[in-house]
C-alpha cells in the first residue's frame, strides 16, 4: 500500500493537462486516505474510472470488507471523473454520496467502475459499480459533485 503507480489517462487529457505545465500522472493521487488504503487507479477517463482496493487492512470487526471502505473507492473514483469531466477551469467537490452494500466480502480485491449518469456545467453525477474478484456486485453507489471554478493561479 501507498505505492505509486502510473494511471491510464486518454493522451489528448495528457496533453491538455501538459500544454499548461503539469504533469498529470505526477500530479495525481487518491489523496492520502486512498493511498493509506490501497486505492489503486488504473484508468480514468471523464467516460470512465477503474480503481481497486485491497480488502485486507479494510475490514469492520467480522472481518468483512468495511462499509466505509468501498465509500472510500467509491468517491475517490467518481471525484476523478467528475474533474476529469470539469477540465482544467474547474475543482470537483463531493456534494452527496450514496452507498448500498449488496454483499460481504472476506478477501482479494474489489473493483470499482465509475461511469457517468449526469455531466453537466456546474455538477457531474457518476454511478460506481464495486465488485469482487469473481465479478459479483459488493456495492453500488452514486456520487454527485459540483464543479467550482478552480482558483486562479
Amino acid at each position: 500500500m501507498g505505492e505509486q503507480h502510473t494511471v491510464k489517462f486518454p493522451q489528448e487529457v495528457l496533453d491538455e493537462y501538459a500544454a499548461l505545465g503539469v504533469d498529470l500522472p505526477a500530479l495525481f493521487s487518491a489523496g492520502h486516505l486512498g493511498n493509506r488504503m490501497g486505492v489503486q487507479i488504473v484508468e480514468a477517463s471523464a467516460d470512465r474510472v477503474v480503481g481497486t482496493m485491497p480488502i485486507e487492512g479494510n475490514t469492520q470487526p467480522y472481518g468483512l470488507l468495511h462499509g466505509g471502505a468501498s465509500a472510500v473507492l467509491a468517491e475517490t473514483i467518481g471525484s476523478v471523473g467528475a474533474m476529469l469531466h470539469g477540465g482544467i477551469t474547474k475543482i470537483a467537490v463531493g456534494v452527496d454520496l450514496n452507498c448500498t452494500h449488496h454483499r460481504g466480502v472476506r478477501s482479494g480485491l474489489v473493483t470499482g467502475v465509475a461511469t457517468p449518469v449526469h455531466r453537466g456545467r456546474t455538477s457531474a453525477t457518476y454511478e460506481i459499480a464495486i465488485t469482487d474478484e469473481d465479478g459479483k456486485r459488493v456495492c453500488s453507489a452514486r456520487l454527485t459533485c459540483i464543479l467550482k471554478d478552480a482558483p486562479q493561479g
